[in-house]
């Protein structure tokens, strides 16, 4: 099975920077023995692969990285949401049990059986789920006391047409939706997405922003937005090539990271 530690990558940036891109729904590997509790075949889980990910979002944060005036951190999952969700909270955490999403998923998208419902989320959590969120908590921390702050943007995408799995769906799609958090996002921040971005709406369909619990609601100098690309912007749904928007986004994206750097 594989290691925790290889489970995820803090890719440096410059030592000044306070900005962290997240990137925790970009692959697609499942180790063989997570494999061997999902209930799909080999297809099937191919085309849930499909749906799920958020393909190519890290070369979008990675294109932003190389264009940003002042490079940022990148934290990134490389393995699949399948094995565990690492943006699961406790406040969320009984929604989305409801539709089998919590940290360890039991459901797929269209609501057919991906692990027995019974399954011990346990190991699971123990092995993954807890050494991403302690690796993510200290690169927050360690952003903290270099630079005295810390600026979280989370890279997501999501499908141009809903899915049956999302709980809030029957909104706008917009090319680029802002998750935000009441406490951790900033006006400053927003302003500074919408003009990198244009056409954004706030929260929908998804809503809310990655915060380590450690500093959830409690360190104001830690600021966080989710940014959702829509797909069809970028790529060839639902899981096929990236294409000419994909540079286009991620300087967009550079740009973010410029404004919150300063």
């Amino acid at each position: 099975m594989t290691d925790a530690s290889h489970s995820f990558e803090l890719l440096p940036g410059d030592g000044q920077s306070p900005v962290i891109l997240h990137v925790p729904h970009a692959a697609r590997e499942i180790p063989d023995a997570v494999r061997a509790g999902i209930m799909l075949g080999d297809e099937e889980l191919a085309r849930e692969l499909d749906l799920i990910t958020d393909a190519h979002t890290d070369r979008i944060a990675e294109v932003a990285a190389g264009l940003a005036g002042v490079t940022p951190w990148r934290f990134v999952n490389r393995l699949s949401r399948l094995v565990v969700d690492p943006e699961r909270f406790p406040d969320e955490r009984e929604e989305m049990l409801a539709v089998g999403m919590g940290a360890v998923y039991t459901r797929t998208t269209h609501g057919g059986v991906l692990r027995a419902e019974a399954v011990d989320a346990g190991p699971l959590v123990e092995r993954y789920f807890l050494p991403y969120a302690r690796a993510m908590t200290e690169a927050v921390a360690d952003r903290l006391e270099t630079t005295g702050r810390a600026v979280i943007i989370d890279v997501h995408s999501y499908p141009s047409r809903r899915l049956p799995y999302e709980l809030h769906g029957e909104g706008p799609r917009p090319p680029v939706c802002l998750g935000t958090d009441s406490f951790h996002t900033p006006p400053a921040l927003l302003d500074a997405a919408r003009e990198a971005f244009g056409e954004t709406r706030l929260d929908t369909p998804f809503g809310g922003t990655y915060v380590p619990l450690e500093f959830h609601g409690k360190r104001p100098e830690v600021s966080a937005l989710m940014v959702e690309i829509r797909r069809d912007s970028y790529m060839t749904e639902p899981g096929g090539p990236a294409g000419p928007g994909l540079g286009r986004l991620g300087g967009a994206l550079a740009g973010l990271v410029d404004a919150a750097s300063r």
